[in-house]
């Protein structure tokens, strides 16, 4: 008699499994239906002649300069202030001598830490 009371509770559990499990495979198949409905609604990929094309100069290539700090502008009396439009828009302009600073034997550098240039 103790095994049939033993397996009566253990059909209420794996009844409540598997109604849980329907939920879920339902909860799934709705999220899938939602996104192929939202997909449809999203424009396609771009066509062969809707792509960016090179401009007509070529591509566009990086440019190197030398810059160096823009010095502040001084107001002209102590009760005068400056304000963000008296600025310059940035902190540096390009420099007079463009020619690139080489690295030179004897100078610090990152390793070995010597006395610098001398």
């Amino acid at each position: 008699m103790i095994q049939y009371e033993a397996a009566a509770t253990n059909a209420g559990g794996v009844t409540a499994i598997l109604v849980a499990g329907l939920v879920l495979v339902g909860a799934l198949v709705w999220a899938v239906r939602f996104g192929m409905k939202t997909r449809r609604r999203e424009p396609g990929p771009p066509g062969r002649g809707e792509h960016p094309t090179l401009p007509e100069s070529g591509p566009v290539h990086e440019t190197r300069q030398m810059r160096e700090p823009d010095e502040v502008p001084r107001a002209g009396d102590e009760s005068e202030r400056l304000r963000p439009h008296d600025l310059h828009a940035s902190g540096s302009k390009p420099s007079e001598d463009q020619t690139r600073r080489r690295w030179a034997p004897g100078s610090s550098g990152s390793f070995g830490g010597g006395p610098g240039r001398t």
